[in-house]
């Protein structure tokens, strides 16, 4: 399989993602290849220019990489991340990298890992019926706001009661966000190309129930039975408050996101070795 067009999704606050996008814009240009790029963040622009594109090259770190899946998750593109960032584990190329993996693109030498995403929903108290749906990538988290006064959260896994939880919230993660939100507040690192769904609460106060891994069969309910400032975080970048009575029902997105696996790309076990070894002790 070759690709006609590709298109770059950038962080156009840092410079050295613009120079990266002149850098992948130039290579297209030499070898006619069509292409596009627009700013991660401008999803309406991003998903206009997807029909017909073969690929979306996100030029950023890991916040760039998730602005541009919510993009994805309106067009069935696959992604591919080149990291600028300190970490990214959603990146499989380092800057340096990015003109042979865009060769093996041009080419169609690559394959394609399906990862699991996310579909919330909100109901408000008293209109069940009502309320926004969401896409994320990583996680969805139910958490205090500003004040430092815990939550106490209900939740419902399928049809059976987990828990009532005084805590700071809780945290629903796909399998490619549990080295995010969910890790760092006690969960598991489950193999990213799986499909579960781990809920972790987050400083949960004497609580027997750290984090639990559940089928995509099943829904998780999040009901706010007590909360003085609560808000649902998208991936980290989109809030909304949250009032006492409130679902959150998050469950298994019905479309994988698909990533795109250059030849030669280091394995995600290894990868995490590396990354972790970059992390102050």
């Amino acid at each position: 399989m070759t690709l006609d067009r590709i298109g770059f999704a950038y962080n156009p606050t840092k410079e050295a993602a613009l120079d990266l996008r002149e850098r992948a814009e130039g290579w297209c240009e030499v070898r006619g290849i069509a292409h596009w790029a627009a700013p991660a963040g401008e999803t309406k622009a991003v998903v206009r220019e997807l029909p017909d594109t073969g690929a979306l090259v996100v030029l950023g770190g890991d916040g760039t990489f998730l602005r541009a899946a919510r993009a994805v998750s309106e067009v069935d593109v696959p992604l591919l991340g080149v990291n600028l960032g300190k970490i990214g584990f959603l990146s499989k190329v380092e800057t340096g990298g990015m003109e042979a993996v865009l060769g093996q693109l041009a080419a169609g030498d690559f394959e394609l890992e399906a990862r699991m995403a996310l579909h919330a929903e909100i109901h408000p108290a008293g209109r069940p019926e009502a309320g926004e749906t969401f896409f994320a990538l990583n996680d969805i988290a139910v958490a205090r706001g500003s004040l430092a006064r815990v939550c106490r959260i209900e939740v419902e896994i399928g049809p059976s009661h987990l828990a009532t939880f005084t805590a700071d919230g809780l945290v629903v993660s796909s399998p490619t966000g549990s080295t995010g939100y969910s890790f760092s507040a006690g969960g598991p690192i489950v193999d990213p190309t799986s499909r579960n769904l781990i809920v972790t609460p987050i400083a949960g106060y004497l609580s027997a129930i750290r984090s639990v891994v559940v089928s995509p069969r099943h829904t998780v309910r999040i009901r706010i039975l007590d909360a003085y400032d609560v808000l649902m975080s998208v991936d980290g970048r989109e809030d909304r408050r949250l009032s006492v009575g409130d679902v959150v029902c998050v469950s298994e997105m019905s479309r994988p996101v698909r990533f795109i696996e250059p030849r030669g790309a280091i394995p995600f076990w290894e990868l995490l070795r590396q990354k972790s070894e970059l992390l102050p002790s």
